[in-house]
C-alpha cells in the first residue's frame, strides 16, 4: 500500500491507475488501506483511484470541521487538474463528498456514498467517551461490522490510539459536532448530481433508514443494499461493493 503513497505540496495520497478519476474519502477512523478492495478493481478496469489523506487532526481546532475537508478536497483535484471527477466517501468521508457534492457540483460527475454521515448523526458523537480502556474501544470498532472479525487488532489499535490522544480525542469531537451542524436534509433535494448509495443492510452507525433518506431527498440517486454488511462496505464485502459500483458507473455512461 505504501509504494504508492506521493506527497507534494501539501497533499499526501494514494494514487493508482489510468483512467477517470474516483477520489475516496476516508472516514474519522478510516485508514487507507480501508480501501484496498477497491483500489486494487478500479484501476484495473479502466479507473485512476486517488486517496488524500485528510488533514483530520493537523488543522487548527478552529478550522476543523466538514466545510473546511470539502475545501480541502476541491483544492487536492484543483492540485491535480481535474476537471470532473467521480468522489466517493465512506462515514465522516461520504459527508464530506456531499458537502463538496453541494459547494462545488460542476466538478463531481458522479457520487458514491456508503454508511455516510450527513443525515443521522447518533452515533458519532458519542462513540468515544472513555479513554483508556481497550476493551470498550474493541467493542465499539467491533460493532462496526457485521461479522466482529472485521475489526482486526491493527484496525482497533488505531482506534485506540486516536481516542487515547488528547489532540485527536478533541479534534475527532470538533468533526463530529461538525458533522451534526452540518445536516444535509435542506441540500439534498436541489442536488443534481448522480449518486449510487451503497448501504450494508446491518448498519448500526447510520441504519437503513438513512440510506432510505438520502435516495428519497437526492434526485437522482439509486440505492443497493449489501446484506451481513455492517458501516463499512468496502472493507466487509469489496467484491460485491465493486460489482455493485462498476455496473452502476457502466450502467449511466460513467
Amino acid at each position: 500500500m505504501k509504494d504508492h503513497l506521493r506527497q507534494e505540496g501539501k497533499f499526501t495520497y494514494l494514487e493508482k491507475g489510468e483512467g477517470t478519476p474516483i477520489v475516496i474519502l476516508h472516514g474519522l477512523m478510516g485508514g487507507l488501506s480501508n480501501f484496498d478492495g477497491v483500489t486494487s478493481y478500479f484501476p484495473e478496469n479502466g479507473y485512476k483511484v486517488l486517496i488524500p489523506e485528510l488533514p483530520l487532526y493537523s488543522m487548527s481546532l478552529l478550522k476543523t470541521s466538514v466545510g473546511t475537508f470539502a475545501k480541502y478536497l476541491k483544492e487536492f483535484i484543483d492540485f491535480k487538474g481535474y476537471e470532473k471527477v467521480i468522489l466517493l466517501g465512506n462515514s465522516l468521508g461520504g459527508h464530506i463528498a456531499l458537502l463538496a457534492t453541494k459547494m462545488f457540483p460542476e466538478t463531481v460527475e458522479a457520487l458514491v456514498i456508503t454508511g455516510s454521515s450527513g443525515l443521522y448523526e447518533n452515533a458519532m458523537g458519542e462513540s468515544y467517551p472513555r479513554r483508556g480502556d481497550y476493551e470498550f474501544i474493541k467493542k465499539k470498532a467491533e460493532a462496526v461490522f457485521y461479522d466482529p472479525k472485521v475489526a482486526t487488532k491493527e484496525i482497533v489499535d488505531e482506534v485506540y490510539e486516536t481516542v487515547s490522544d488528547r489532540n485527536k480525542l478533541v479534534k475527532t469531537l470538533a468533526i463530529a459536532k461538525s458533522a451534526i451542524r452540518h445536516n444535509m436534509a435542506k441540500d439534498l433535494p436541489k442536488m443534481q448530481t448522480p449518486t449510487c448509495v451503497i448501504w450494508g443492510k446491518n448498519d448500526s452507525v447510520t441504519p437503513p433508514e438513512v440510506a432510505e433518506d438520502f435516495q428519497r431527498l437526492l434526485p437522482d440517486a439509486d440505492l443497493y443494499w449489501i446484506d451481513k454488511c455492517g458501516h463499512a462496505a468496502m472493507m466487509e464485502h469489496p467484491e460485491e461493493f465493486n460489482q455493485i459500483l462498476h455496473d452502476w458507473l457502466k450502467g449511466r455512461d460513467i
